[in-house]
């Protein structure tokens, strides 16, 4: 039986706090579409279909913050990073509750 360790959340608010220390990274796995509207500055963008294939580009020794329209697809990318050894939290409600500065 496998057991999959429950996936922290986090707000958006301290998702702001934290956005500026250097070990922490923020994946956006919203569509092309979504992220024409506006992504959160730092934030690297890597689709969620194609987060299988990226995660061999990612270093286990950073800590990666997954984000996307509501929270959902961020927390199934959470959850299969989390099962691949890396250490992930999922903004939760997603862009819809964030209220920093986003880059377009």
């Amino acid at each position: 039986m496998i057991v999959v360790a429950d996936i922290k959340e986090i707000t958006p608010t301290e998702v702001e706090e934290l956005m500026n220390k250097d070990n922490i990274v923020v994946i956006d796995v919203r569509e092309d579409e979504e992220v024409a509207q506006g992504i959160i500055e730092k934030a690297k963008h890597i689709p969620l279909g194609e987060i299988p294939e990226a995660a061999s580009e990612l270093d286990k020794n950073k800590d990666y913050i997954l984000v996307c329209r509501s929270g959902a697809r961020s927390m199934n990318a959470s959850k299969y990073l989390n099962e691949q050894g890396f250490k992930v939290i999922n903004m939760k409600g997603g862009m819809l509750k964030w209220e920093g500065e986003v880059i377009v």
